[in-house]
Formats: structure tokens, sequence, C-alpha cells
């Protein structure tokens, strides 16, 4: 086990993954931001009341999904109570309930709950990441912790480059994080200004070099509870994203 330290450890062990399975290996053994560690460290120590006899998984948390997906789901970072208890993106959490519904609907997913990393789950045609790879205090990374952690998004990026064609932005700060990812990954300048975030939003490029870029509200309660994100909204998101990746 090769135990990363250091921001320019990211960056060598993520450039030096050969394939998605290397990388999950250096994604979960990452400890360069302190402040992160730290956190993930106390909640998986602390827990939540109704968690209290579960064991954590407290560790950065890797994608999800097979290597050849069309469609790539990029979000913020892994719940303090889901993914980093559960050791799998968007599980064990309300944000996972509503997001693997809509997927389930969208023929993406295998079945409509995400409760634990050996519950069966598959997902179809599908990749899911995150931008920062640990639970944040308050969901909240800073700057310094977003661009140390952004060697592994762009190693993920590059090792399903040759078949996504569509990236769906799960709120700003994935929509935000897109743009010096696939400057890096893909070469070429963002467009300036860049494309505004919004539900619904999608950037295409003029010469087809680069994914569809979709916009779509965060599944966090405050959205879903609220109303300002509904079912049929997620699945608007879903089925224009299927059509995109298929050359629609």
């Amino acid at each position: 086990m090769v135990v990363v330290r250091l921001p320019a450890e990211v960056l060598a062990r993520a450039s030096s993954s050969a394939d998605l399975a290397a990388l999950d290996a250096g994604i979960v053994d990452c400890f360069a931001c302190p402040r992160l560690v730290a956190w993930r460290e106390e909640v998986a120590a602390t827990k939540r009341a109704a968690f209290r006899d579960q064991v954590y998984w407290g560790r950065p948390v890797p994608g999800f999904g097979p290597a050849d997906a069309r469609i790539a789901i990029l979000g913020l970072a892994p719940a303090a109570h889901g993914g980093n208890r559960t050791g799998r993106i968007f599980t064990g959490d309300r944000s996972g309930d509503v997001l693997f519904a809509a997927l389930h609907r969208a023929g993406l997913a295998n079945q409509p709950t995400s409760v634990a990393a050996d519950d069966g789950l598959a997902l179809h045609d599908l990749r899911i990441f995150a931008s920062v790879r640990c639970a944040p205090p308050d969901n909240k990374p800073t700057p310094i912790e977003r661009d140390t952690c952004a060697p592994w998004l762009w190693r993920e990026l590059e090792l399903i480059k040759p078949t996504v064609r569509v990236v769906v932005a799960l709120g700003a700060f994935a929509w935000a994080a897109w743009w010096p990812a696939m400057s890096r990954v893909y070469g070429g300048t963002p467009p300036s200004p860049r494309p505004a975030f919004g539900h619904g939003a999608h950037w295409t490029s003029p010469d087809g070099g680069y994914p569809h870029l979709l916009g779509c509200y965060h599944v966090s309660q405050q959205n879903t509870f609220t109303g300002r994100l509904t079912p049929t909204m997620l699945d608007e998101v879903f089925a224009r994203a299927k059509e995109l990746a298929r050359g629609a």
C-alpha cells in the first residue's frame, strides 16, 4: 500500500494509475488534505446515532460504474453519513435515494435504491464520481482542497475519455470544476465567458471535440424537500443525457 500524503504525490499517483482499479486504490489511500482527513475520521468515530452500530468507511470515496460508460455524473463530494459511511458515492443518504430512483427510472441503474456497497446495485452506461473525494465539513471544501484533489478527477476523466459523451454536473460546484478538468484532459481553452450554471443548462463545443455538459440542480435535501428539484426535472435531465449519448 502506497499512502498519498502530499499534493505532489496526488498528481504523481493519479497520473501513473494505469486503469480505474489502480486509480481507485490510490484515491482510498489519500491523506493529502489534513482538514478533510481529520473530519472524515472524526465523523467515522463519533457516528450518527442511527448508525452507531455500523463501521464507517471514513476514507476518500472512489468513483462507481463501468469503465466504458457514455454518461458521467460529476458531483461535489461524499456526504459525511452517506458515502463517508458506506464507502460508495451517493449511497446511504437521502440524496442517493432521490438520485438512484431517477437513474432506475431512466434505465441507468438496475435497482432504485443504494443503501450499502454490497447491495447489488449496478449502473448501466454510467459512471458517477465527485470533484472532491473526501467528505468536507458543511459540504464546503476549500479552494486548496479542491485543487489538491483535482488530479484524481483528471485521471478518471482520462481513463473514461474514449467512451464518455455526456457529463451531468450536479450543482454549481461540479459545473465550475468541469472547465479546468476539461481543459486539462481534452486540451484547448474553456469558453469565455464560461456558460452559467442552471438546471437544464447545456453546453456543447462547436467542433464536437468535448463531451456535452448538462447542468442539474444537486440532489440535496435542500433542493428536493423544497421542490426546487422534482423527480420530473431529474427525469428530463437523464432522458436528455441518454439522447445525447446516443448521438441524437
